[in-house]
């Protein structure tokens, strides 16, 4: 049976399949490995970027995220409408991924300062009001396709996440490839596959990306080999091991 999710989500993909990226919505067993790398006990908001029909948002919610502490961000008139309609105690913003800042300002969410310091306001935890200290973003988990944009678009929409990561806080992105979807030597940002989800049509990562260095140590040595492993194959040494093989 197609679900009106179903639906809704593939009317928009028709529309605009660059944007979309998927002709389906995110399996309910990877919306649940995204939502279960999100740190929900660190105090401030959660930002999701591409809420889509909300398959990830119900599963943030579920988890245990409180309402008050999440914020949805989308560009789709029609997604945000039926997002605004499933989730009435989320906020969710008809805004551009890409221009974060001007999305967030009318919350008071603003970047964090260069010497690590949130704004100061009410609330902390996982609890009722606005359920996050005012000016800390403890995550930003992505739906988007990034793959399919403009590298110029990737970087600004990367850019502007971690201007409002408080330092430690990660960012979250899924992928039906292979590779990262970020670049993480050019961006300077550590990543690792958190959770690689076979079952998911297609199959599809969880990548977890932080600023150099921020990493908690064992995600830093687990990085460091992975990608040791990976200038290892992409060696000329290894290159000519392969073509003797062939």
């Amino acid at each position: 049976m197609i679900t009106r999710e179903s639906r809704l989500f593939l009317r928009r993909w028709l529309h605009n399949p660059m944007q979309v990226g998927a002709i389906a919505p995110s399996s309910r067993r990877l919306a649940d490995a995204i939502a279960g790398q999100v740190p929900i006990d660190s105090p401030g908001w959660v930002i999701e970027l591409g809420g889509g029909t909300g398959v990830v948002t119900d599963a943030l919610l579920r988890r245990g995220l409180a309402p008050g502490r999440l914020v949805v961000i989308e560009r789709d008139p029609l997604l945000h409408r039926h997002l605004v309609e499933r989730f009435p105690h989320v906020r969710v913003i008809l805004g551009d991924a890409a221009k974060l800042a001007e999305a967030l300002r009318p919350l008071g969410i603003r970047p964090h300062s260069a010497k690590g310091q949130a704004v100061k306001g009410q609330g902390t935890g996982n609890g009722g009001g606005n359920g996050a200290a005012a000016g800390r973003v403890a995550a930003i988990v992505s739906g988007l396709p990034l793959l399919t944009f403009p590298r110029p678009l990737q970087d600004e929409i990367v850019h502007g996440a971690f201007a409002f990561l408080a330092p430690g806080a990660p960012l979250l992105q899924f992928t039906y490839g292979p590779m990262s979807p970020i670049a993480r030597d050019r961006l300077k940002l550590e990543g690792r596959v958190a959770r690689r989800i076979i079952g998911n049509l297609p199959p599809a990562s969880v990548w977890i990306y932080r600023r150099l260095g921020e990493s908690p140590k064992g995600e830093q040595l687990k990085a460091g080999s992975l990608r040791a492993d990976s200038r290892k194959a992409d060696s000329p040494k290894a290159a000519a091991v392969k073509a003797r093989r062939r």
